[in-house]
């Protein structure tokens, strides 16, 4: 059974990587409607709608609304974009990038030659600016192997066919992750992510308290690695993407674990702001609570 959905997937973005930019991103606001107008019906939704509703509490219920419906859109381009992110040929995706913001952030930060960690959320179209990565740097990128074997075999090839080393979430990708900043050079981390809970720490996100994952304030601790954030926004009425770098909170390199995944995440935080729709909130990020607090998604 699971390899047939891993092949029903495969089909699916051979038919997504079809489409046109245009037409993906008009699937995917199709898409984004239709959770919407289903409500809190749709486990999506809800999802989205709570955790907006607990980030956002300065905003009155209809810009709520209105976010909520908009983050919704842009889920759906991400989703349908999967078949231009990982089945184009290289070239083609990376003429769609418009513009890079602060590009020389990244080469300062080579350039002090004890490695940079790239934080990478789940914020605007994360494939397309792995793409741009890949291309022009030494990039160990770390991942969590989905269960399905052909689909991780995809994701390696597509993501790696640029030079990128897949390092998975795991003692083997650690020890990757640790022998690329040795060497100076780059690798990216998606810091967002609910790790198990011997690997995270709770700290504030948005004011509420968050699982965050212990390993990349570690390492940024241990190696004194250059820490920058990095996101590819998607434009309006299909024109492409601009990729923007910024440094990260300065408190991320603090030996003070606490101190340095609060930073982390407020770097994190400080991305989110300035593009919120298109963050993946309809993610379970606050799920596991410190123990005594009610659970958050009931």
């Amino acid at each position: 059974m699971k390899q047939v959905k891993a092949i029903l997937a495969v089909l699916l973005l051979g038919i997504l990587s079809l489409l046109p930019l245009r037409a993906s991103q008009g699937l995917g606001h199709w898409l984004g409607n239709r959770l919407w107008r289903k409500g809190d019906r749709a486990k999506m939704t809800f999802q989205t709608r709570r955790n907006i509703g607990r980030c956002f509490p300065e905003m009155d219920e209809g810009a709520q609304d209105a976010l909520v419906r908009e983050s919704l859109q842009q889920t759906g381009c991400s989703l349908c974009e999967m078949g231009m992110a990982w089945l184009w040929p290289a070239r083609r995706t990376l003429k769609k990038i418009r513009q890079i913001h602060n590009a020389e952030l990244l080469e300062d930060a080579i350039a002090q030659g004890k490695g940079v960690i790239l934080i990478a959320p789940h914020l605007g179209n994360w494939e397309v600016l792995n793409l741009w990565l890949s291309a022009h740097y030494d990039f160990t990128a770390m991942y969590k192997p989905p269960r399905l074997k052909l689909m991780d075999d995809l994701i390696k090839r597509m993501r790696a066919r640029l030079g990128t080393r897949m390092a998975p979430a795991d003692t083997r990708g650690v020890r990757m992750v640790m022998k690329a900043l040795r060497r100076g050079e780059m690798v990216g981390i998606l810091p967002d992510q609910e790790p198990e809970a011997s690997g995270g720490i709770h700290v504030p996100f948005f004011g509420n308290p968050a699982l965050t994952m212990k390993l990349l304030p570690q390492l940024a601790a241990q190696t004194g690695a250059v820490v920058v954030c990095g996101y590819a926004e998607r434009l309006p009425q299909a024109q492409g993407f601009d990729l923007h770098f910024r440094m990260a909170d300065a408190e991320i390199n603090s030996k003070d674990l606490e101190q340095a995944a609060t930073a982390m995440n407020r770097s994190v935080e400080a991305c989110v702001r300035a593009l919120p729709a298109q963050y993946q909130w309809e993610y379970r990020r606050f799920s596991h609570q410190p123990a005594g607090e009610p659970r958050f998604y009931d």
